[in-house]
């Protein structure tokens, strides 16, 4: 386990810059965490993913923390219509320039009976630096006709037993 987004906030908080020196790195392992979040998806920072100043752009960085989070909704749920509701404040506290490797991380957070939330966590794995935060994502499960619907689940999983079982077709017509 490594736990890296506590230290660089000691850092910060310390009066430093927040960026972790060789002595206090922790061992990075295949699946590595912080605290209840594991960084299962990497991002390679193309040329096409900066900004105007050289740097990841956020719009770019949203779209791919918005699609990780569907996909770990989904296997939650079980439900290939499980939809983004509500995307808490966004803390952006470093970026990445282009070549960086990226990871982002989720957790779910609480189960309601229609909903699933989860915080997100976003950092550069060649700095060790924190990118973003985010501390309240929620997705909704939804019926095939596109209505709220209860899923009926409280524990998370992480084995493939809730991958849904047949492809979807347009909301109204399954």
């Amino acid at each position: 386990m490594v736990e890296r987004h506590g230290q660089a906030h000691a850092a910060v908080e310390a009066g430093g810059n927040g960026i972790l020196s060789p002595s206090n790195q922790p061992r990075l392992t295949l699946q590595t965490q912080t605290a209840d979040i594991t960084f299962r998806t990497r991002k390679w920072v193309r040329p096409e993913d900066l900004n105007a100043n050289g740097t990841l752009f956020g719009g770019s960085l949203l779209k791919w923390i918005d699609e990780e989070a569907a996909i770990y909704a989904i296997l939650q749920l079980g439900n290939g219509r499980a939809v983004t509701k509500y995307i808490s404040e966004i803390n952006f506290v470093s970026s990445a320039l282009q070549g960086d490797l990226i990871e982002m991380g989720l957790a779910a957070t609480k189960f309601g009976r229609t909903s699933l939330t989860m915080r997100a966590e976003v950092r550069n794995m060649i700095t060790r630096q924190s990118i973003l935060t985010i501390e309240k994502i929620v997705f909704v499960n939804l019926s095939p006709s596109g209505r709220p619907e209860p899923h009926g689940y409280t524990d998370i999983t992480s084995d493939r037993d809730r991958i849904p079982s047949h492809h979807l077709g347009p909301v109204g017509q399954e």
